[in-house]
């Protein structure tokens, strides 16, 4: 699960909008007859089949491959590359049709990152320069600051910076509410040269970035709160003037998504199903998120195992499985994919499930909240993400298993597909965000505690997994494959 863009720091890679070579999508097969009803016979026979112990194997194998490519299986990896070969090799063997859908992605050097205040106190402050900033002139970019405004949505759009005052000038930038994009074109809108943003809280400078070189359009770069509150008291009395230095190369790379699909069902009515398989740089990445990538195989497998790619036995509906390549640097592998697809290719997905992160070590049973009744953040899914909620709610009750919902914060690859109308569900099992006491008292689990404490760390290992909810999400994946790959009506279609 990637880090939310305007929270937390960004990876060092991230996409080129455009595809270097885009492998078949898989979307024209011919639609086969429907298969008649089986009153939710497949569901449950997938519920039976599918365990965490078979689809531990997969995540052996990440770890594995993790092992023996430099500790991780980050997107642009030699570790990836084997990861997506090991996935496509395995369904390929089980009947699917699988194809590969590459796109370029992009690596960030920084060798310079430095902003030193100029003037009679001379001093130079801690400095994160964005990723994919562009850089400044050789020596750096000497200008007075300029403070923008500070509200409850600060430097995000163009009153908070008043005419005429920023020309030519670094934009001093408060952090919150809004994207770093969307600070920064602000910014450069008001005719700033450069920005820097410094934290709302902490003692870190902030770290920032951006999804390819090509949204860096000034010099951006973070330092701390109390580095900008400084900053910010000196400018408010008289003019003051710093050198923002930075200097960052970016280098391309290729990575690529797996795209999987029954050979049978209704072409217009497709079952989508997704999983980021791409790690951070940090770590092996095997709950974030082998779990997922994990789970979705071994239904797959036991899919083809039920007759999903032998002719007159296939399912009603085709059944779409990705894993998504550079997930963790802005969901770049599904936005890729989405934009490919025409207008009739989104129409005839009747829904997208995403997993990401299901074997957290302190968990809690997250399910997305399609119909918004927590009433938190982003608000609902498009028609049918609520129908779908209820159907993994009412499946885990009966399971007599706690639940609650998570919003629709952006994080996941589910993203591109909301945008675009598609209805959504998936669950989660919580990523850096600490357990409350109530929590655990439900869930069982330390309070206190972040959901899984080696999030995006050395430590997110095979060691470090609770294999218990991670059974129940493989069940939850299984109940809803089998479910809508026979039945849509739920959801209206």
């Amino acid at each position: 699960m990637r880090a939310h863009r305007n929270r937390r720091s960004i990876p060092a890679l991230a996409a080129l909008a455009a595809a270097a070579v885009a492998a078949p999508l898989l979307l024209t097969a011919s639609p086969a007859a429907a298969a008649p009803a089986r009153d939710g016979k497949l569901a449950k026979e997938l519920v039976e089949e599918v365990t965490a112990r078979g689809a531990y194997r997969h995540l052996a194998k990440f770890q594995q491959i993790a092992d023996a490519n430099g500790g991780n299986r980050a997107a642009g990896s030699p570790g990836h590359a084997a990861s997506a070969a090991y996935v496509h090799d395995t369904l390929k063997k089980a009947g699917y049709q699988v194809s590969y859908q590459d796109f370029d992605i992009f690596e960030a050097h920084t060798k310079t990152e430095k902003t030193t205040v100029l003037g009679a106190d001379t001093r130079e402050l801690a400095t994160a320069a964005f990723t994919f900033t562009k850089s400044t002139p050789a020596g750096g970019l000497v200008a007075p600051l300029a403070l923008a405004r500070v509200d409850e949505t600060p430097g995000c759009d163009a009153a908070d910076y008043p005419a005429g005052a920023f020309a030519g000038k670094i934009a001093l930038v408060k952090r919150g509410s809004c994207t770093f994009v969307e600070k920064q074109k602000a910014a450069a809108a008001a005719g700033a040269v450069g920005i820097i943003v410094y934290n709302h809280s902490g003692t870190t400078p902030v770290r920032g970035g951006f999804s390819s070189p090509a949204e860096g359009v000034i010099p951006s770069a973070g330092i701390t709160l109390a580095d900008g509150e400084a900053l910010t008291a000196a400018a408010a009395k008289g003019e003051v003037s710093v050198r923002l230095d930075l200097d960052q190369e970016h280098v391309k790379k290729t990575t690529r998504n797996v795209i999987a699909e029954t050979r049978g069902g209704r072409a217009d009515k497709v079952v989508a199903l997704g999983s980021h398989l791409d790690s951070v740089p940090e770590g092996p990445g095997i709950n974030d998120n082998g779990s997922g990538s994990a789970g979705l195989l071994e239904v797959a497998l036991k899919l083809a195992d039920e007759g999903a790619n032998k002719k007159g036995k296939g399912p009603a509906n085709k059944v779409r499985f990705a894993w998504w390549s550079a997930e963790e640097l802005g969901l770049l592998g599904s936005e890729h994919y989405v934009a490919q697809l025409s207008e009739k290719q989104k129409k005839d997905i009747a829904l997208y499930l995403n997993f990401d992160m299901i074997a957290s070590p302190n968990p809690v049973q997250f399910v997305y909240d399609g119909d918004d009744s927590d009433k938190v953040g982003e608000g609902a899914g498009p028609a049918g993400s609520a129908q779908i909620e209820a159907l993994i709610n009412g499946f885990l009750d009966k399971k007599k298993k706690p639940h609650e919902g998570s919003d629709f914060d952006g994080r996941s690859d589910y993203g591109p597909f909301i945008a675009n109308g598609i209805p959504a569900g998936g669950t989660f099992t919580g990523a850096e965000g600490i357990k409350t006491a109530e929590q655990a008292k439900r869930y069982g689990g330390t309070a206190g505690a972040p959901y899984d404490p080696n999030y995006h760390g050395a430590g997110d290992t095979l060691k470090n997994l609770d294999l218990k909810v991670f059974d129940t999400n493989l069940d939850v994946i299984a109940y809803a494959v089998g479910t809508y790959a026979q039945d849509l009506s739920s959801i209206g279609k």
